[in-house]
C-alpha cells in the first residue's frame, strides 16, 4: 500500500493559459516512477477527493506533473506556491510495457494527453505525433523533438502543423513506415481513430485512459472501465489494472 508524502514543490509555471507544470521534490517517488504511472494528489482549496495527475517526467529526486484547470481541486492546486508542500501519494497504477520486441515504435498524444507520454518518449526512440486544437494550445514540442526520432504536431483547426486530426496524420505515416508497437495518450474520439488504425494494421497498442478516480488504489470502484479480455465482459479499474491498457481489452464505449 502506497503512503501519503509531503513534497516540496520546487519549481512552477504555466507555459499556456490554464496549464500549469509543477515540479516536486521527491527521491522516493523519482526512484519509483514508471512511464504511464500516475499522482493521487490532495489539491487542497476544500476539497475532499485528491486528483489523479500523470506523471510527465521523473528524474534524480524530482518528479514533474502537468495538469490543466478544470475544476474547483485543480484550481486550488494551481494556486500552490513555490517552497510549499504539496500532499502526494505515488506512483500508482500500471504503465507502459515496452518489450524488447518493441523494434519501431510510435508515439501518439493529443491535448494534455501529451504530457505522460514524455518519460515514455526519453525513454523509447520514437517518432512521436502530437495533436491540439489550435496553434495557442501547442505545448512541449520543442521538449520532445530534443529526444524523438522526428515530431509531427497537427492541429484540429488547421492552425499549426498538420491540418486535422493527429490520428489522421498517424494513418497516414504508417503506410511509408512499419511499426509494431502504438503508445498513446488522449481523448476518447483519439484513442477510438488510434484503436482502429491499430486493429486494422495488426499492431500492438497501448492506451493510457484518463477517468475520474476515487480513492486511487483499486478500493472503491470508480473509475472501472469495459471490458471485453479474455473474450468475457468485465469491469476493470482504470487506477490499478491501468492506467494503460492493451488496446484489444477495452471496449471504449460512451
Amino acid at each position: 500500500m502506497k503512503t501519503a508524502k509531503l513534497c516540496k514543490l520546487i519549481s512552477k509555471s504555466e507555459p499556456i493559459p490554464g496549464i500549469f507544470d509543477f515540479t516536486i521534490e521527491s527521491p522516493e517517488i523519482a526512484a519509483e516512477a514508471r512511464c504511464g504511472q500516475f499522482l493521487h494528489i490532495a489539491c487542497g482549496g476544500g476539497t475532499f477527493l485528491r486528483r489523479p495527475i500523470s506523471i510527465c517526467d521523473a528524474h534524480d529526486s524530482c518528479v514533474r506533473f502537468i495538469f490543466e484547470v478544470k475544476g474547483e481541486g485543480t484550481k486550488a492546486l494551481a494556486e500552490h506556491s513555490v517552497g510549499d508542500f504539496i500532499d502526494v501519494m505515488g506512483p500508482l497504477g500500471h504503465g507502459f510495457e515496452v518489450k524488447p520486441e518493441h523494434k519501431n515504435a510510435v508515439i501518439i498524444g493529443g491535448g494534455i494527453g501529451v504530457f505522460p507520454l514524455f518519460l515514455l518518449a526519453k525513454q523509447v526512440k520514437s517518432d512521436v505525433f502530437l495533436g491540439f486544437r489550435s496553434a495557442d494550445r501547442v505545448v512541449m514540442e520543442d521538449e520532445f523533438a530534443s529526444i524523438a526520432k522526428s515530431v509531427t504536431v497537427g492541429t484540429d483547426d488547421g492552425s499549426y502543423g498538420y491540418k486535422g486530426y493527429i490520428a489522421s496524420a498517424m494513418d497516414e505515416y504508417l503506410d511509408k513506415n512499419p511499426y509494431d508497437v502504438i503508445f498513446a495518450c488522449g481523448p476518447k474520439p483519439m484513442f477510438k481513430a488510434v484503436k482502429a488504425i491499430a486493429e486494422k494494421r495488426g499492431i500492438e497498442c497501448q492506451l493510457s485512459l484518463e477517468q475520474r478516480m476515487g480513492c486511487g488504489i483499486g478500493a472503491c470502484l470508480v473509475c472501472t472501465c469495459e471490458s471485453t479480455k479474455d473474450g468475457m465482459d468485465k469491469q476493470l479499474r482504470v487506477c490499478k489494472n491501468g492506467p494503460v491498457f492493451d488496446s484489444r481489452e477495452v471496449t471504449l464505449n460512451d
